[in-house]
């Protein structure tokens, strides 16, 4: 067998190897029902996990710890957060190994990551979306977390959380949110905080720019853009039917994004949406010299001849003040306002 053939035949096995996974670990893609997770309440025990990135140091999981249990949960770290293989958190196997326990341990009652990074696009073919279909918990994260939101909505229904990570800043308006959402299960508006500086005469901080005007319902999907758009030709890209999408990115030249929303738009999901709410774009500033193109106009370039509700400014992302928001529930989208308001409570 010459080279070339070896590798075709290598390649072919991985492949059906990796599709054997899926299939004997999932069930056909259900995201059209969704699946609410239990709310949780003071006293639960949360697991920590590190699906992605390893941490730079123990004392952020110490941190991270500690947060959680100053707003009433214990804390069960998982397994294997604290490995490292190369810029993991341990083996893909490992990993996922740490999330498919959390979801079958009847002691957890919640999943939070402790970071993001990349890796959980690698883990996907070892979860166990039966099983996790079968246990439904509350899962918050967000970054390269996108991916086991997004993931795990589309093969179980699973309505998970996109929101700060355990190492992400955690204060009082953070923990609000938190009780208000995945405690208490309220229907409420999600916009940007009103600038703190009272002295402005107006908004000058977290404004929204409006790209087209109007509202749109829909259940809501998304999250980082380059992490959801590596997802495009897998069964892990959430059906876009119908859907208000969300989208924030960190760190990215202009023309990644514009490239990065002209695969979703060649792939067909752009012209299926109901809506768009796009949040923080940190630190993505516009090329240098002639030519170069405002976030914005990328934005208005995709956005505009669709005719759909569309925003841009939300305050979610790479940001401190980051809003939790739930994957799978059914939203109204106010472009005008910049709002999402949910019309169902996000946890049974």
């Amino acid at each position: 067998m010459d080279r070339r053939t070896f590798v075709k035949a290598s390649t072919l096995g991985m492949l059906l190897s990796q599709s054997s996974l899926v299939s004997a670990k999932s069930s056909q893609p259900s995201s059209a029902q969704s699946v609410f997770p239990k709310r949780l309440k003071q006293g639960d025990t949360v697991a920590l996990v590190a699906p992605a990135g390893a941490l730079n140091q123990k004392v952020e999981l110490e941190i991270a710890v500690e947060s959680f249990q100053a707003i009433g949960l214990k804390v069960k770290v998982g397994k294997h957060v604290l490995d490292r293989d190369g810029y993991f958190a341990g083996t893909d196997q490992d990993r996922a190994a740490d999330i498919n326990d959390a979801f079958s341990d009847p002691e957890v009652k919640g999943i939070i990551a402790v970071r993001g990074g990349w890796g959980c696009n690698r883990i996907l073919p070892f979860l166990d979306f039966d099983m996790i279909a079968q246990n439904p918990k509350v899962l918050l994260g967000y970054s390269d977390i996108t991916t086991l939101l997004n993931g795990l909505y589309q093969h179980s229904g699973l309505v998970s959380f996109h929101g700060p990570v355990g190492i992400s800043y955690w204060g009082q308006d953070q923990a609000e949110q938190m009780r208000k959402m995945i405690f208490e299960g309220g229907k409420f508006i999600i916009k940007n905080q009103p600038d703190k500086d009272e002295k402005a005469l107006t908004q000058r901080k977290n404004r929204i720019q409006v790209i087209n005007s109007g509202k749109a319902t829909g259940r809501l999907v998304g999250g980082n853009l380059t992490v959801l758009t590596s997802l495009v030709g897998t069964p892990y890209l959430p059906d876009m039917q119908g859907k208000i999408l969300f989208l924030e990115d960190v760190s990215e030249s202009i023309y990644r994004i514009d490239r990065y929303l002209s695969t979703l738009q060649l792939a067909g999901k752009l012209q299926q949406l109901a809506g768009v709410a796009f949040g923080q774009c940190s630190d993505c500033n516009p090329e240098k010299g002639y030519g170069g193109f405002t976030l914005l106009q990328i934005l208005e370039h995709y956005f505009k001849p669709l005719g759909i509700p569309a925003y841009m400014g939300g305050q979610f992302g790479h940001v401190r003040d980051n809003n939790i928001l739930p994957i799978g529930v059914n939203v109204e989208l106010d472009a005008d306002q910049g709002s999402l308001r949910l019309l169902e409570s996000p946890v049974s």
